[in-house]
């Protein structure tokens, strides 16, 4: 079976390639098909896969999300991940937002990389996340929870939200996600602890008075006065139970 994927822009055409064609060899070995073949003047990519059962259709199925990361700017390591069946893609096309103007669209891109970086290494640390900006579009890459935080704070951003409004919400976000990671789905009943008595196991029989005892004891504190018959039954004596008094 043949598939056509998108074509890459001439800029990335070398990067799909790699060095000595290294990177477009990964891409075929992972994703699983037979040949894997760019053209260097166009970016034009034909893909040849296997008889059917010979390659996972879900890869099938994300090989040319792979190859349009590539193409915008991801690194091909981050975009191979893609492959993975927890790792997703999405892509934020700022023209949405800005318009075709392309003043704006370098400002909007200022913004969600920040000094030095800071702004784009922050979000990706705190929703583990990996983020390219190329032109007017910004690609994300990464699991399904983290990759829709990250995209909210990249609209958040494009529509004009303040730097630390946007880590403010990251961070709950992230606090909110590892407090959910920690709630239990399953209870687990342990069995009774051993009594502490320390010497019950050396006298044959005494574990199981005690228990008789503690079950007296725990029926009694719930039985209701108004209960005639009830109260009958528990002022009745067990074998092992005795009565006494004196005087004072």
């Amino acid at each position: 079976m043949r598939q056509s994927l998108p074509r890459v822009p001439k800029d990335r055409i070398a990067v799909v390639i790699g060095a000595g064609g290294a990177t477009s060899k990964a891409i075929r070995e992972a994703a699983g098909c037979r040949v894997f073949r760019i053209d260097s003047d166009s970016g034009d990519i034909e893909v040849t896969w296997g008889e059917a059962g010979s390659y996972d259709p879900v890869k099938a199925m994300k090989l040319p999300d792979v190859v349009k990361a590539i193409g915008r700017g991801m690194a091909p390591d981050a975009a191979i991940s893609l492959l993975q069946d927890d790792h997703f893609f999405e892509l934020v096309d700022l023209r949405d937002y800005v318009g075709k103007r392309s003043n704006q669209q370098r400002r909007i891109r200022a913004r969600i990389i920040g000094r030095e970086g800071k702004i784009r290494k922050l979000i990706e640390q705190l929703t583990g996340t990996q983020i390219s900006i190329y032109n007017s579009t910004v690609v994300l890459v990464g699991e399904e929870f983290g990759l829709y935080s990250a995209r909210q704070a990249i609209e958040m951003l494009a529509g004009g939200a303040e730097h630390g409004t946007v880590i403010g919400f990251l961070e709950r976000d992230r606090k909110r996600a590892r407090l959910e990671s920690k709630s239990l789905d399953v209870y687990e009943q342990k069995p009774s602890a051993a009594p502490s008595s320390g010497f019950s196991h050396l006298v044959p029989g005494l574990e199981d008075v005690s228990q008789a005892r503690r079950h007296r004891r725990m029926k009694a504190s719930q039985v209701d006065p108004k209960d005639v018959e009830a109260v009958e039954n528990m002022m009745n004596l067990s074998e092992d139970e005795t009565v006494q008094w004196e005087e004072e």
